[in-house]
């Protein structure tokens, strides 16, 4: 398989994923090069809010709504750390720009700025991160384990969880439904 380069994609979990961890995921890939690619799953949230986390790492949230938004599963590695995706990009300690507009961080900076309502704009706030070696996520696309996508910024931060699956599906035109009824039908 040629070097693709899936930065900014979304890998969305073919019906065939039985992986507990990714089934019926949308993951945002952050990075992609020759030593392989990490990304943040955008639609599990967990059992937790914003202000749950902000309270474990003592601060103080001052925005209330914020505070309500689900703090997500973003994937199986380094689970105890939490990352930020997030619009504008800014200038944080510890961030790599996936794009023009968008940005991951590691470092407590980001948090606390958005306690004091001096955050980003739009964020989604991840607990782990997915992770592939080299030449790991080329194998699975090759077993059809994913589809890709260009991710689209609104699927990220502007929709509902529960909807996020099928708007990432819908940027292809697929219907899941009708990939589930053809699994195993060559």
């Amino acid at each position: 398989m040629e070097n693709v380069n899936l930065t900014g994609h979304f890998l969305i979990a073919m019906p065939a994923m039985t992986d507990p961890y990714f089934a019926r995921s949308v993951t945002y890939i952050c990075e992609h090069n020759a030593q392989g690619a990490m990304g943040v799953v955008i639609n599990r949230p967990i059992e937790m809010s914003l202000d749950d986390l902000f309270d474990q790492i003592h601060l103080e949230l001052s925005d209330k709504a914020l505070g309500q938004a689900p703090v997500h599963f973003g994937g199986p590695v380094q689970i105890e750390r939490g990352f930020v995706l997030h619009q504008p990009v800014g200038q944080w300690q510890s961030s790599i720009a996936v794009s023009a507009d968008t940005a991951l961080t590691t470092s407590k900076d980001i948090l606390e700025a958005s306690a004091h309502g001096a955050g980003p704009q739009k964020m989604l706030v991840t607990l782990g991160y997915a992770g592939w070696s080299a030449g790991q996520l080329e194998e699975e696309l090759a077993q059809n384990a994913w589809l890709t996508v260009a991710a689209e910024d609104t699927i990220i931060f502007d929709l509902p969880n529960e909807q996020k699956f099928n708007a990432a599906m819908q940027l292809l035109g697929v219907d899941f439904a009708s990939l589930a009824d053809e699994a195993g039908h060559a």
